[in-house]
């Protein structure tokens, strides 16, 4: 393991890994499939909300990526921000920006349509939570995202997966299209494991062209037949 990989660790669980030599090696696999959804996007500076910052992984790779790029950080806990700040800074003239707040409250203090893209990846206790993925937090997606902009959300499941189910009877209800990735293990219910749900304006091949052995892929009415029957909360 290189010695510039900072990883950091909460609730006894590795929460984020970041290379400081290269913020571009993105370490989880569920972090390099975000990556590659943002890699998708339409080339260019983004202006990016991140509700969950932890070591800010994601932010460092949009700014190495994608200089110039505006984003708000939103943290609940000072502590760890602090920490990350001691431990492993972020570069100067980053253009990232750290609000110590929670996602509900943070989010409701940024503009309309003034994000290209909002990124959810955040946890309290091993969990998603349950105040970001319901109908009044998704609403604030909906006011910040400029047309066409994209909600890119991780979430821990299992089978019968009825987080991901309820959240997207949610997201449903945003305009564009909704994608779920899913690695197969996680699907055949071995372990608890993390999906991706998009929706927005989402771009052609978001996660690339993986093979289903590696990685599936749910878009139009895959979605709705394998991860329907929800209901909204």
């Amino acid at each position: 393991m290189s010695d510039d990989l900072y990883v950091l660790t909460l609730d006894d669980m590795q929460q984020s890994a970041v290379d400081l030599a290269d913020p571009t090696r993105l370490v989880f696999d569920y972090v390099r499939r975000i990556g590659d959804v943002l890699d998708a996007l339409p080339s260019g500076a983004l202006r990016v909300l991140h509700v969950g910052g932890a070591a800010m992984t994601l932010p460092r790779y949009v700014a190495a990526t994608r200089p110039d790029s505006a984003q708000i950080v939103l943290e609940p806990s000072a502590a760890l921000v602090e920490q990350v700040r001691a431990e492993a800074p972020l570069p100067r003239r980053s253009g990232i920006k750290v609000r110590v707040a929670d996602g509900s409250s943070g989010i409701a203090a940024v503009r309309d349509e003034s994000q290209d893209v909002v990124v959810l990846d955040a946890f309290a206790g091993g969990a998603v939570p349950p105040e970001l993925t319901g109908v009044e937090f998704l609403e604030q997606v909906r006011r910040v995202l400029v047309p066409g902009g994209v909600l890119v959300a991780n979430l821990v499941d299992r089978p019968p997966f009825p987080l991901v189910r309820r959240f997207v009877a949610v997201v449903g209800t945003v305009d564009g299209a909704v994608v779920v990735g899913v690695e197969p293990a996680t699907l055949k219910g071995r372990r608890a494991g993390n999906l991706i749900v998009l929706c927005g304006g989402v771009p052609p091949s978001p996660f690339g062209n993986p093979s289903p052995m590696d990685y599936r892929v749910y878009q139009g009415t895959a979605v709705s037949d394998s991860f329907g029957g929800g209901t909204p909360t």
